[in-house]
C-alpha cells in the first residue's frame, strides 16, 4: 500500500494542468526547484514516470495521464469530507462563518443579519469580507460556510441563489474625459485601459473587462487584489474600472466619478453554500436571506434602480 500526502497530488495536478514547472510553481506560491523535488518524490513512491521532460517541454506520460483522473477524483472527495466534516463541527458549536465580496449585500446584509439572529439568537455569526482575488468568498477553500457572491462566478459544486441585480458603471478619474458624462455604451470604455481582480476565475474576470464585448483586440489590463488598490489606480488616471452602480454610494474617493454604462449587462448580487450535505446553519442563513429579499421589495428596487 502506498501512502501519499494530499499536497503532492495537488502539486501533480497543477503540473498536469500547465505543462510548465514555472508557472505551475508561481500558482502554487512554491519555489520551482521545491516543486520539481516533490514532483520527483512522487514519481518514486509510485514508480512511475508521470512527465516527459525536455528544455523546450513538459508533457504527461501515460501513467502521468492515468494518474490526473484519479488524483482529481481524490482531492475533490477529500475536500468535500473535510468540509462536511469543518461545517458539522462549527454547527454544532453554534458558529456560522459568512464569507462576503467587498460590501456584502450592501443595504440588505443587516436586515439579514438581523433576520438570523431573530430566528437562532444562540448562533454566533463571524463574517469576513474576501478579497476580489477570490470570487467565491471563501466557499472554494471551505474557510466559508456560505457566502455573499457575485456572479458569473466559478462556483463548482455550489447553490447559487440571487438576491438582487445591479447596473454597471464606469469609474473613472475626475479629469477624465468620460467623467462629465452621463452615461456611456460599452463601446466608449472598450479601448480604455481597464484594472480587474487578480484571480484565477475566468468567467468573473472576463466579465469585468467586458470580454463578451471584444472582438480579436484584448483589453489593456491592470491587476489589483482589493478595492482600495482598484481606487487608487483609477483616481491616478493609469486605468478605469468596471464596477458596479453601488460604488457611486460606497466608493467615497473625491476623484473618482462613476457613469453607467448603459447597454452592458446587470452584475447579480447572490447566497451561495455547497448543494451537498450545507450545514444547517448555512440553510437557515439562506432562508433568511430569501425571507428579507422578498420582504424588503422596495429596498431591493432602490437597489436595482439606483438614482446616480
Amino acid at each position: 500500500m502506498i501512502d501519499i500526502h494530499v499536497r503532492k497530488l495537488r502539486q501533480f495536478i497543477v503540473v498536469a494542468e500547465e505543462l510548465h514547472f514555472s508557472r505551475a510553481a508561481a500558482r502554487l506560491y512554491v519555489a520551482q526547484q521545491a516543486l520539481s523535488r516533490q514532483v520527483k518524490e512522487l514519481e518514486e513512491e509510485l514508480g512511475a514516470t508521470l512527465f516527459r521532460r525536455s528544455t523546450r517541454s513538459v508533457e504527461l506520460t501515460a501513467a502521468g495521464r492515468a494518474l490526473l483522473e484519479g488524483a482529481r477524483a481524490t482531492v475533490e472527495a477529500w475536500d468535500r469530507a473535510v468540509a462536511r466534516t469543518t461545517s458539522a463541527a462549527r454547527a454544532e458549536q453554534g458558529v456560522l462563518r459568512v464569507g462576503s465580496c467587498p460590501a456584502a449585500a450592501l443595504e440588505l446584509t443587516s436586515p439579514i443579519l438581523r433576520e438570523l439572529e431573530e430566528r437562532l439568537p444562540d448562533v454566533e455569526v463571524e463574517m469576513r469580507e474576501h478579497l476580489l482575488t477570490d470570487p467565491s468568498a471563501g466557499l472554494l477553500d471551505h474557510s466559508a460556510d456560505v457566502a455573499f457572491v457575485r456572479v458569473p462566478a466559478t462556483l463548482p459544486g455550489m447553490e447559487v441563489v440571487p438576491l438582487f441585480t445591479e447596473p454597471l458603471v464606469v469609474s473613472v478619474a475626475a479629469g477624465h474625459c468620460l467623467a462629465e458624462r452621463d452615461r456611456v455604451s460599452v463601446a466608449e470604455v472598450l479601448d480604455e485601459p481597464i484594472t480587474v481582480s487578480r484571480t484565477e476565475d475566468a468567467a468573473y474576470r472576463a466579465f469585468w473587462q467586458l470580454a463578451g464585448f471584444r472582438d480579436e483586440a484584448p483589453a489593456v489590463l491592470l491587476d489589483h487584489t482589493s478595492v482600495i488598490e482598484e481606487g487608487i489606480l483609477v483616481a491616478s488616471g493609469r486605468a478605469v474600472s468596471v464596477t458596479v452602480a453601488a460604488a457611486a454610494r460606497y466608493g467615497g474617493h473625491p476623484d473618482l466619478r462613476f457613469v453607467p454604462i448603459v447597454d452592458a449587462p446587470r452584475s447579480t448580487l447572490a447566497v451561495a453554500l455547497p448543494a451537498a450535505e450545507p450545514s444547517p446553519l448555512a440553510r437557515a442563513f439562506l432562508d433568511a436571506a430569501v425571507t428579507v429579499r422578498d420582504r424588503e421589495a422596495g429596498l431591493v428596487a432602490a437597489i436595482e434602480d439606483p438614482e446616480l
